[in-house]
């Protein structure tokens, strides 16, 4: 799915070095396709043993969104994909933080999932906006590489890979960027026989 500009509320986590353990733990790990894994999205913060839910945000009502507003050092621990197959199966298109760690962020552009960089001050007033207004809006420009707080009205810019955000504004993954290229391919091919 194409992906240029996102205006939504926001889902405030502000727990650090959230691992991906703790996002999909390994037991749901069994799945053959992304499908489904949104369903155990921090499942051992979300219910008690016996499938009850427990006071975790994700079972608040008032808190919804597609952007989820993390803790520094975010996506941290194994290399695994599915935490961030989870992420974007529950209904987030974004991740906010202030540090990601390396193998998640390459997972997260691998699998249609921006996430966004920013200060730990420009983090801090995201967390404190939503939690004080859950219908509080945020704009991610991915075209313009800027975050801004609608309430506030604070921008801040973020980096990404020139590549891959090509591939989030056109919906590809790396095989439809291939495809996508396939005219070309074969236009080299007859030119160098």
């Amino acid at each position: 799915m194409a992906f240029e500009k996102l205006t939504s509320t926001g889902v405030p986590l502000p727990i650090e070095n959230i691992d991906t353990d703790q996002i999909i733990p390994a037991r749901f790990l069994k799945a053959t396709t992304r499908e489904g894994f949104g369903d155990n999205l921090f499942r051992d913060w979300r219910f008690e043993n016996d499938e009850s839910p427990k006071d975790f945000v994700l079972n608040d009502s008032k808190f919804a969104g597609k952007i989820l507003v993390a803790g520094k050092n975010f996506g941290c621990g194994s290399s695994r994909e599915h935490a961030a197959w989870a992420i974007k199966d529950y209904g987030f298109d974004v991740v906010v933080s202030s540090f990601f760690a390396d193998i998640f962020k390459g997972n997260s552009l691998n699998n249609g999932l921006l996430p966004v960089q920013v200060s730990d001050q420009f983090l801090s007033e995201l967390i404190d906006t939503i939690q004080n207004d859950p219908s509080a809006q945020i704009i991610v420009d991915l075209e313009e590489e800027r975050i801004q707080n609608v309430k506030s009205g604070n921008k801040e810019q973020f980096e990404i890979n020139a590549y891959k955000k090509m591939c989030l504004i056109k919906g590809y993954d790396d095989i439809d960027y291939i495809l996508s290229q396939k005219k070309e391919v074969e236009q080299f091919e007859l030119a160098n026989k």
